[in-house]
């Protein structure tokens, strides 16, 4: 990335104006001399590029100037910088907060050669004057270094009836995120940024955490953002972006238009980890588009892993959970899509898909699809449930669910009995783990599991889910980010009752875990865990002591004395300092022959493993009379 050696001047006729109320909005507002209002910006967010030396960047525009540029400097007084063309579009929705068609325009950009370990600083600077308020982000190492990055299911925000209660919720976890997951590096969206897909108020509730600003957002379309165009407006996509008609809800739509629909699949790659993002919005039920999602995967595996071998990872993102545990277990496209994806997703050698959609958190087994079982069955038959590590094994993939990282609305989990329709797609069902010992057949009684999952939880707080990537597999963490003292709109207006573990009354601390999974791809990948060092053992002995009258006719005893515990002793007397033959015991018995004699006994002790192995210790002597 080159930059540019400038000196930063007061324009004539310009003057700056309430820093602070600005930095609200994230603008900075300057009057031109004539009076002119120049753009001012909102809605700054920062996306993901096609890879790790790469982000996108994406904001509203109060005005449509001639042009915008987006400036990057290494030093927060831009004194060298580099711009980057900015691409504009009048927006051309209407706010469903206020029925008003906008006005402004949003801004794209793509910031590419990126240098690994460097903090950036940017601005958007318009043709007639505007600037905003500086903001940074910092690379990580680039290849494929470890990392960590985090999943948000559903912030939906709006869907409690108050968008500013769920901002608050929103606002709390990704501050939380920062205490309990300060290395993260990236973060994925599980869809349903919003409640209403052109509702402004809500995407500025969404849009309020600065963290948006200094960590890249995977964005991902849930069917509450689909059926408008604000998530495009919103969000730079990468260039990599497919947006092909079974790819859309509406193909008819697809185009920027006021009743236009958002749509299409991208991927991009990041340290070692490819990720491919669905519009699972389209299925195989409209425009035959689950045959689309598949062919878009195959062709993206292989292809990056032609021209990257180093690969390590397959992740695919996408909002409708096929093995949810909630409201929308079986729905018909989420059954549909149980059917459509599971046996493709294991043929091509995928390891992790995260979704969200059914507001609740589940992990599922490793689940492997095939021509006997198109909508999946456990990988490995001896896995069991909540099993901390697991080998997927040719064609295993674990799927995840989130639950809201907002707070705004929860689902309850539903009893397999309850929740076993859809036999007419899928004729296996989605019936209950036969290793869960609750029966699961009534809408009330004690829940049972679904037989994907390993995992089902609902507490009613906001959660997250951080991976951790490796060479060889990955963690997987589910953490709390709210108790009953922080935002949780959905249990505060009463939309929901009972909060935390078993809903129960008494939630958990924030930071704890809800579930943790280490996955491995074949069991030479699951490290070798040596037993702890003993700690080093030191053979010691004290000289014996000889007890008894020394008289010829009586008897003297050795008294061993301390040793190490374990240690293995031998006798040896001695006469005169020569060995006595056959006197090897504990005691011994004075003849005629050793009257006269200096009697004493030699104690050895041997301890194998210890330092030294081997200590010989011997008494004082006693003359025999």
């Amino acid at each position: 990335m080159k930059l540019l050696n400038t000196r930063r001047r007061a324009a004539a006729g310009i003057a700056t104006v309430s820093l602070a109320a600005a930095a609200l909005t994230g603008t900075v507002i300057v009057t031109s001399a004539d009076g002119a209002s120049p753009a001012t910006f909102s809605g700054v967010v920062l996306g993901v590029g096609s890879d790790e030396t790469s982000r996108t960047l994406a904001w509203y525009s109060s005005t449509n100037p001639a042009s915008e540029t987006v400036e990057v400097s290494k030093t927060a007084d831009f004194a060298t910088r580099t711009p980057f063309a900015a691409t504009l579009a009048p927006n051309v929705t209407t706010d469903a907060a206020t029925s008003t068609a906008l006005t402004s325009a949003n801004g794209k950009a793509t910031l590419t050669g990126l240098e690994a370990d460097t903090k950036y600083y940017y601005r958007i600077v318009s043709a007639d004057g505007g600037k905003s308020a500086y903001y940074s982000f910092k690379t990580g190492t680039f290849g494929d270094g470890d990392y960590q990055f985090l999943f948000f299911g559903d912030p939906q925000i709006g869907s409690s009836g108050d968008p500013v209660l769920d901002g608050d919720g929103w606002q709390y976890t990704l501050d939380q995120t920062k205490i309990h997951s300060p290395r993260a590096e990236l973060y994925v969206s599980g869809g349903d940024q919003v409640n209403t897909a052109n509702n402004e108020t809500e995407w500025s509730q969404f849009l309020r955490p600065s963290e948006l600003r200094s960590v890249p957002w995977a964005a991902t379309i849930g069917n509450h953002d689909v059926s408008g165009y604000a998530y495009e407006q919103h969000f730079a996509l990468p260039s990599t972006i497919d947006r092909s008609d079974p790819l859309y809800t509406n193909a008819a739509k697809k185009g920027p238009a006021a009743d236009a629909v958002s749509g299409g699949d991208y991927y991009f790659t990041y340290k070692g980890v490819l990720f491919i993002d669905l519009n699972s919005n389209a299925y195989s039920a409209a425009n035959n588009s689950d045959p689309a999602h598949v062919a878009f995967v195959q062709s993206t595996i292989t292809a990056q892993k032609a021209a990257d071998p180093d690969i390590k990872h397959v992740v695919l993102v996408y909002h409708h959970s096929i093995y949810s545990p909630a409201d929308h277990a079986n729905d018909a496209d989420n059954v549909q899509r149980r059917v459509d994806f599971t046996k493709a997703f294991s043929d091509l050698g995928v390891g992790l898909v995260l979704q969200g959609h059914d507001h609740s958190y589940s992990r599922s087994y490793a689940i492997k699809g095939s021509t006997a079982a198109p909508s999946g069955a456990k990988a490995n038959p001896a896995e069991q449930p909540g099993q901390t590590t697991v080998v997927e094994g040719p064609g295993g993939v674990i799927y995840v669910t989130a639950n809201s990282a907002s707070g705004s609305k929860y689902y309850d989990l539903t009893n397999p009995g309850f929740s076993a329709g859809g036999a007419a797609i899928d004729p296996q069902g989605y019936t209950k783990d036969p290793l869960d010992p609750n029966a699961g057949d009534t809408a009330t009684g004690p829940h049972a599991r679904h037989w994907a999952n390993s995992v089902e939880n609902q507490e009613h707080v906001p959660t997250y889910v951080e991976v951790t990537v490796t060479d060889k597999g990955l963690t997987v963490k589910n953490i709390r980010s709210g108790d009953g003292d922080s935002p949780n709109a959905a249990v505060q207006r009463g939309n929901v009752t009972g909060i935390g573990p078993n809903l129960a009354g008494t939630p958990a601390p924030i930071g704890s875990l809800v579930d943790q999974v280490r996955i491995y791809r074949s069991q030479a990948d699951v490290p070798v865990v040596k037993p702890p060092a003993k700690p080093p053992v030191h053979l010691v002995g004290a000289a014996p002591r000889i007890g008894g009258k020394a008289r010829v006719g009586r008897r003297l005893f050795a008294e061993a004395g301390h040793w190490t515990p374990g240690t293995r002793l031998s006798y040896q007397w001695l006469a005169n300092g020569r060995p006595i033959a056959g006197a090897t015991g504990t005691s011994l018995k004075l003849t005629g022959k050793l009257e006269g004699k200096k009697v004493s006994v030699r104690v050895t002790g041997t301890l194998q493993g210890a330092t030294p192995s081997s200590l010989v210790r011997t008494s004082g002597v006693r003359k025999v009379k």
